[in-house]
């Protein structure tokens, strides 16, 4: 298993064991103070404990290597896991807080009992839940300075979805401790239990809106999305500085898995060239990326010339221009 990948593993394991056993605390506190908002952040936890199960299986089956039917492997499927993940958020947490929430608003719970079993479990909570918040906070910063970007951007290009969903999860979930003892707190204030319906829904909110994101990054993913642009730029400028090439006519990269790409490009071979030396071409320039780029998995390079009509049509298609030729050499 890779290093990044066992990182990731560790990371899902540690939320795995912190969601466990929040989730049975939670449910015992549930039954024993009646209230909405506890109720809705145990189904919260027993979503989060199962969520961790899938990124688990994503993991270990995207890294099986690649055979006669699968010839780029299985990256992909992690992808899968990581969607499944966002529809369990959806599905088991911030369906059942609504109908928590709801339910009480309009009156169909019973009071609640003495609040302070639900405190001691959203304290104990918070604190195991921050030991596995810390854990992806750790992780998805140190990705991020290895790729040299933001937190921020790297949340939005990355590959690695896994560590992703970890941070997501467990950062709704300190977030809906905090709205589950708003809730008890001031329903034990007030007397009134519409503040811990209120609570419930807003915890539905906020689940619904991680599994949007988690949904968001993973469909991008799933449909095939383009490498990162700084990679693109580089393997454009190194293929357009071999002595063979004349221009780089086009070039199609895809993410088909965690630190995995697909690089196709059309490239315009000087005339004088032999069919010989286009093919030692072609096997340099495909171990040259590798080298530069061990991201990179697969190369294609394919002969063109640069002013066919049809080659001309389908790369204005896909991105409206077609870059401009390497200035000639004084």
């Amino acid at each position: 298993m890779a290093e990044g990948q066992q990182e990731s593993a560790r990371t899902v394991l540690l939320a795995l064991a912190a969601n466990l056993g929040i989730a049975v605390a939670k449910i015992i506190a549930a039954v024993l103070t009646g209230s909405a908002s506890m109720a809705a952040e145990a189904a919260h936890s027993v979503a989060d404990t199962f969520n961790e199960v899938l990124l688990w299986v994503g993991l270990r089956r995207s890294g099986r290597p690649a055979d006669r039917r699968h010839p780029l492997g299985h990256g992909k499927e992690r992808y899968i896991w990581t969607l499944l993940v966002a529809v369990a958020i959806f599905g088991m947490g911030a369906l059942f807080a609504f109908y928590q929430g709801v339910e009480t608003l309009l009156g169909h719970h019973d009071g609640e009992a003495d609040p302070l079993a639900g405190y001691i479990v959203l304290a104990i909570s918070f604190v195991l839940e921050a030991v596995s918040w810390r854990q992806a906070v750790r992780q998805v910063r140190a990705a991020a300075r290895e790729e040299g970007l933001p937190v921020l951007a790297y949340i939005r290009g990355t590959d690695e979805p896994t560590s992703i969903s970890v941070l997501l999860e467990d950062s709704a979930a300190l977030l809906g401790l905090l709205l589950a003892f708003c809730g008890l707190g001031l329903h034990q204030l007030t007397g009134s239990s519409a503040w811990d319906g209120a609570g419930s829904v807003l915890i539905g909110v906020l689940l619904t809106a991680v599994a949007l994101v988690l949904g968001r990054i993973n469909l991008n993913l799933l449909v095939g999305r383009q490498a990162d642009p700084r990679l693109v730029r580089d393997i454009r400028r190194r293929l357009a500085a071999a002595e063979e090439v004349e221009w780089v006519a086009d070039i199609v990269t895809v993410t088909f898995g965690t630190d995995r790409v697909l690089v196709c490009a059309r490239l315009d071979f000087r005339d004088a060239l032999t069919a010989g030396d286009v093919e030692r071409a072609c096997v340099r320039m495909d171990r040259e990326l590798r080298e530069a780029h061990p991201e990179v998995d697969e190369v294609f390079l394919e002969p063109v010339p640069r002013d066919d009509p049809e080659l001309r049509a389908r790369v204005v298609g896909r991105y409206g221009r077609i870059a401009p030729p390497p200035p000639e050499a004084s």
